[in-house]
């Protein structure tokens, strides 16, 4: 009868245990990126009150099993699973991350990193990407030989708006092309006259000037040529560039037959664009492309248009960038979009994966660390996308509590922890009688 009171008292505890642990749980039901816990009983020790014996043919006698009384539960494991994936709940916010897969952020306090699934990140006054807390988020940095590139090296603080980050520098413009038609029979060639071009271009400082080019038809039979000239060039002001500015070849020539593009300059040298020339150290010479430009009938309107850049928008030059918003791909590569038009890559963040999950030891704050059961970080980390994973902008995990579960766990726990007080009860009654044999 003690032994039973005994085994009800560890019952009792083992399930207060799995209480605690479902209530902690439902606590936890809207803590974003929280995971929850189970709880599995065992077995403890036996009192043996007789061995097993073999069976002895010799002497006609059969084997006996051991007699053996249990003394109650305990707690085997509490565990979490930690690989899954929550829920997911749209915020919109930039720094609002979620891991889809079995990794972890790695985030750093005091030179010690630890890990954690929730990406409710944000940034600090000096432009650090940051958790709630205050602890750092760790990634990899771009090259400082090559910007559109990461190196993956020692996972280090990710200063995602640094002061070098908040602009973006100006560029030249280098290079501009013409589309569009020139239709010989538009009324704008009458009389000398001209189709008109313009196009906006930088110079080294970041600052914008307005370029108007005229296109004239040469007084030929076949009106298959064209002249090239510059009608102006101003500034924001609408005041003109003290620089001279020249062509390097100003003659365009269509195929009188079909129509097509056939070059810049002279039958004998023919090219396929020109080069504007600004007597001013803050411009960069300027080639403009005339190969996409045709000559065919269109109902007597020309539509030849200038074009910053090249046929790929590239070496358009810019004005200085203010960093407008962040995209975070889903690698974790972190690009800065600036309202100039550039994207520049600012940094990449890294997440960490370990052979148990479930060995990581939690230390509050959704944070946890590494055991001796886990496995080790090595300081590096990888790519959200490596092992199928990956990285979402602008959602958090949410809780992957389950109440549906948690209620019927509930239950089953009330009514063993009755079950168990019901042993000592009824083992409290055995020992009134036993007492009572005296009377």
């Amino acid at each position: 009868m003690m032994r039973s009171l005994y085994s009800g008292v560890a019952g009792l505890k083992t399930h207060q245990t799995r209480m605690d642990v479902i209530g902690n749980n439902i606590a936890n039901v809207n803590t974003v990126g929280f995971k929850g816990s189970n709880v599995q009983f065992m077995d403890v020790l036996y009192q043996t009150s007789q061995r097993a014996a073999a069976s002895n043919p010799n002497n006609g006698v059969g084997g006996v099993n051991a007699k053996q009384i249990g003394l109650g539960t305990t707690t085997a494991t509490i565990t979490k699973e930690l690989a899954g994936t929550g829920s997911a709940e749209t915020t919109n916010n930039s720094y609002d991350l979620m891991l889809n897969g079995d990794t972890f952020f790695i985030v750093s306090r005091g030179n010690m990193n630890y890990f954690t699934k929730v990406g409710a990140f944000k940034k600090d006054g000096a432009g650090y990407l940051v958790t709630g807390t205050g602890e750092m988020v760790m990634g990899w940095q771009v090259d400082p030989d090559n910007p559109t590139q990461i190196r993956k090296d020692m996972v280090s603080p990710l200063q995602v708006e640094s002061p070098e980050n908040m602009y973006s520098e100006p560029q030249a413009t280098t290079k501009t092309y013409v589309s569009g038609n020139i239709d010989k029979t538009d009324e704008a060639f009458e009389d000398n006259g001209a189709h008109v071009m313009n196009v906006t271009i930088y110079d080294k400082k970041g600052y914008g000037y307005n370029v108007k080019m005229n296109v004239r038809q040469n007084n030929t039979a076949d009106q298959n040529t064209y002249t090239v000239s510059i009608a102006s060039i101003t500034d924001g002001n609408n005041q003109p560039i003290a620089g001279a500015a020249t062509l390097s070849g100003n003659q365009l020539v269509y195929d009188a037959d079909n129509g097509k593009f056939i070059g810049v300059g002279s039958n004998n040298a023919m090219g396929k664009a020109i080069t504007l020339s600004i007597n001013d150290d803050s411009f960069e010479p300027i080639e403009i492309d005339f190969s996409n430009s045709t000559m065919y009938a269109t109902s007597s309107v020309t539509s030849l248009a200038l074009n910053r850049g090249d046929k790929k928008g590239l070496d358009g030059g810019r004005k200085v960038g203010k960093l407008d918003e962040v995209n975070i791909n889903n690698d974790g590569k972190i690009y800065g979009v600036y309202d100039n038009g550039e994207e520049k890559l600012l940094g990449q963040i890294a997440v960490a994966r370990f052979t148990n999950p479930a060995g990581l030891e939690a230390i509050g704050n959704n944070m946890y660390q590494t055991t001796q059961n886990s496995g080790d970080f090595d300081g590096i980390g990888q790519e959200a996308t490596e092992g199928g994973g990956s990285m979402s902008q602008g959602v958090i995990e949410m809780s992957d509590v389950d109440l549906s579960e948690e209620f019927t766990n509930m239950i089953i726990t009330q009514r063993g922890f009755q079950a168990n007080s019901r042993i000592i009860t009824v083992s409290d009654t055995l020992l009134e009688e036993l007492i009572n044999l005296k009377r």
